[in-house]
């Protein structure tokens, strides 16, 4: 049960009146569950932070609950073999967040004998970690006074408050850190920043918000004015690159040829089979005749199979894929290609639509 008369000490009437008001909503109406909710443990904690990072909580529940599972400790998490590691957060996407997780882990590990860092300064100097990730390890681990702005938090605040500001824009982060600090309850801020969050999340949702259901509902300058969907406003459009990446299959008696990416690049360190990407969309008659294609194969290389192409959709990038199949005797590919089964291969990470295609149509 909330304390209200902590909540009453050093406040002014409107961070009063917000606070209160929300830590009542937790308290009685606030039924989110999380397997991390509640935790204490800094390291689960700053893996649950990191794995929903551009990640739904439907989705990254399963992946957390894995993680903890087989690596329940950040010692664990660091002696473990990249390989293994990447596997496991295979399907999660921005891959950068797993090598950002070992590297951290295995920092943690040397140099501090695996005691994740205590101080909101300790904590963002990590690599991967930002201000909303260090307030939300802070407060919730060690309930220190820092104030959580997340999307959630960003979209109550602009909407009850009537905030204009662009919050992508460096004057609204600004603002919106700024108020966030203000109304944060400083005795209870672990408690209060996940209320804010779930209220974020549950009921003030980005599209048909459950406003008669929402504590604010008569105050919600938003509410009040009917325009919810207006809320919060952002000065940037999200440009979509379009990329057509055409994948061979290759298959010899010596298994199938595949490389790690190591480019700076989507899909880093993860695993990919023989790849042309072409500028424009092109068929298979005019790849053939691309010089990206006679480098690899000969000019009359018959294709064995064509598959059904695949479109995936990554936050600034749309992914156009074609797939194809061709057997070869012998083959001569660059240095950077290796053979494996398709058993080895079951165990190497790759990205989501090569892991479907695996899983989908290549049998062991």
């Amino acid at each position: 049960m909330f304390d209200n008369s902590l909540i009453r000490q050093k406040m002014s009437s409107n961070q009063y009146f917000f606070t209160s008001k929300l830590m009542h909503w937790n308290e009685h109406a606030n039924h989110r569950d999380m397997p991390w909710k509640g935790e204490k443990d800094p390291y689960k904690i700053w893996l649950s932070e990191v794995i929903l990072q551009q990640t739904r909580v439907e989705q990254g529940w399963a992946y957390y609950n894995r993680f903890i599972k087989k690596y329940p400790n950040i010692k664990k998490l660091a002696a473990a073999k990249d390989t293994d590691v990447f596997k496991l957060w295979e399907g999660l996407g921005y891959y950068s967040r797993c090598r950002n997780l070992l590297y951290t882990a295995r920092l943690i590990t040397e140099k501090n004998n695996g005691i994740f860092p205590v101080t909101y300064q300790e904590v963002i100097n990590l690599k991967g970690v930002g201000s909303y990730t260090a307030a939300a390890i802070t407060s919730f681990a060690y309930n220190a006074p820092h104030a959580v702005v997340d999307g959630n938090v960003s979209r109550v605040l602009s909407r009850v408050f009537g905030i204009a500001t662009p919050i992508d824009s460096t004057k609204g982060k600004k603002e919106f850190e700024a108020k966030a600090d203000a109304l944060l309850d400083k005795k209870q801020p672990a408690l209060y920043n996940q209320a804010l969050m779930d209220l974020g999340a549950t009921i003030c949702k980005p599209r048909s918000p459950l406003c008669e259901d929402c504590p604010f509902m008569k105050n919600c300058k938003a509410f009040v004015t009917e325009s919810q969907h207006l809320f919060p406003i952002k000065e940037k459009q999200l440009k979509i690159k379009n990329r057509r990446l055409h994948y061979f299959i290759v298959e010899t008696k010596d298994g199938y040829w595949i490389r790690k990416r190591m480019e700076n690049d989507i899909w880093q360190q993860l695993h990919e089979f023989v790849l042309i990407e072409t500028d424009i969309s092109v068929d298979l008659k005019s790849l053939k005749k691309t010089k990206a294609f006679q480098s690899l194969f000969p000019a009359n290389q018959e294709i064995n199979e064509e598959f059904e192409k695949v479109t995936q959709q990554l936050t600034h990038q749309a992914i156009h894929a074609s797939f194809y199949k061709v057997f070869l005797d012998k083959w001569h590919p660059g240095a950077d290609f290796f053979n494996v089964s398709i058993k080895q291969m079951q165990k190497l990470a790759f990205p989501k639509l090569l892991a479907a295609f695996i899983k989908n149509y290549l049998r062991p």
